[in-house]
C-alpha cells in the first residue's frame, strides 16, 4: 500500500490504549528489517530518519527506499522526518513526499519554539500532512542532537504550546535521554499523566533505546501513542556486522554481513511492536 500520515492511526492507538513503534533507519537493510517485522506481526509502522542522516544521504534516497518498501506492504507504513532541525529541512521532507515531519524547536526559548512550530504546521496542514513538536529538552547525545542535561516538559506550557501551534503531536521530556545510557533511566510517570490530562493530542516518548521494556508499557498507560527508538537499531545492526565480520574476516560481500545485520534488526523490532501492543492492528 502507499505510505500512510500517522492521524488515523494515532487515532485508533489513543482510543485503544496501544502505541505505534518509530524506528530510525540508515539503509536499505534496515528499512527492510523494520517492514519485515511489522508484517510478521500484523503492525502499523513508523520508519524515521534524523538531520544527520539526511546529511549522509539526502531525504529523496531514503524516501525512495521507505516508498518502496510501504508499496509491497500489506501494513501501514509512515515516513516521518524525526527532530527537524530547522524550517527549511522539514519544508524539503515534506517536499519529498514524507508523511510526517517533527520540527525540533526544543532547544530555543518558549516563544522561539511556538514560532517555528506554527510556521512548519502552516505549510504541512493544506498537504494534510501532521507535524510533531517537542516541549522541554530530551537530554543526551545523539547524531548532531545534544540535549544536555535535558529539561523536564511543563505540563501548563503543554497545553498553551499545543492551543497555540495547533500541532498535531507532542513529544515530552520526562527522563528519557537520546544515545546510550549510563545507568536505568528514572521517569517521571506522574508528570506525564499531569501532561496527559491537559494536552488531548498524541504524546511521543523519544529516547527509548535503553528503557525498560516494563517502564515503556506504563508510559503507554498513561498516554503515549508513539515509541521512538533509534540507537539500539543501530547497535543491533552493527553487531550483526561485526559478528560475520569477526567469525570470517576474509568475506568480501557486503551481502554476507548486511543480511546478519538486517536479521538482527528485525528481531529487534519485533521484539518493540510487542511492547508498543500494536501487533495485529494492521
Amino acid at each position: 500500500m502507499s505510505l500512510v500520515t500517522t492521524k488515523e492511526l494515532f487515532q485508533d492507538a489513543q482510543t485503544n490504549g496501544y502505541a505505534i513503534g518509530a524506528f530510525n533507519v540508515e539503509n536499505m537493510e534496515m528499512v527492510q528489517a523494520v517492514v519485515a517485522a511489522a508484517e510478521e506481526l500484523k503492525s502499523p509502522v513508523i520508519m524515521q530518519t534524523t538531520p544527520s542522516t539526511l546529511k549522509y544521504a539526502d531525504a529523496d534516497y531514503f524516501y525512495a527506499n521507505v516508498a518502496c518498501a510501504a508499496k509491497k506492504a500489506s501494513v501501514p507504513v509512515v515516513m516521518h522526518l524525526d527532530h527537524g532541525s530547522s524550517f527549511e529541512l522539514a519544508v524539503k521532507a515534506f517536499r519529498a513526499g514524507y508523511t510526517s515531519i517533527m520540527i525540533d524547536g526544543s532547544h530555543s526559548v518558549f516563544e522561539e519554539n511556538i514560532a517555528i512550530t506554527k510556521s512548519v504546521v502552516e505549510v504541512c496542514h493544506p498537504g494534510n500532512v501532521p507535524v510533531e513538536a517537542e516541549l522541554g529538552k530530551v537530554g543526551g547525545k545523539e547524531d548532531d542532537l545534544d540535549g544536555g542535561a535535558g529539561g523536564y516538559t511543563v505540563p501548563e506550557e503543554a497545553a498553551e504550546f499545543v492551543e497555540r501551534t495547533n500541532v498535531d503531536s507532542l513529544a515530552v521530556a520526562i527522563g528519557t535521554a537520546h544515545g546510550v545510557y549510563k545507568g536505568i533511566p528514572k521517569l517521571d510517570i506522574d508528570r506525564l499523566a499531569e501532561i496527559r490530562k491537559l494536552v488531548s493530542i498524541p504524546l511521543v516518548l523519544h529516547g527509548t533505546s535503553g528503557v525498560p521494556d516494563d517502564a515503556v508499557r506504563e508510559c503507554i498507560k498513561r498516554g503515549i501513542c508513539k515509541v521512538n527508538y533509534a540507537t539500539d537499531l543501530r547497535i543491533a545492526f552493527s553487531e550483526g556486522v561485526k559478528e560475520v565480520l569477526s567469525a570470517n574476516p576474509d568475506v568480501f560481500d557486503p551481502k554476507k554481513y548486511n543480511a546478519v545485520g538486517r536479521d538482527k534488526v528485525k528481531a529487534y523490532v519485533m521484539n518493540k511492536i510487542l511492547v508498543c501492543g500494536s501487533n495485529g492492528k494492521a
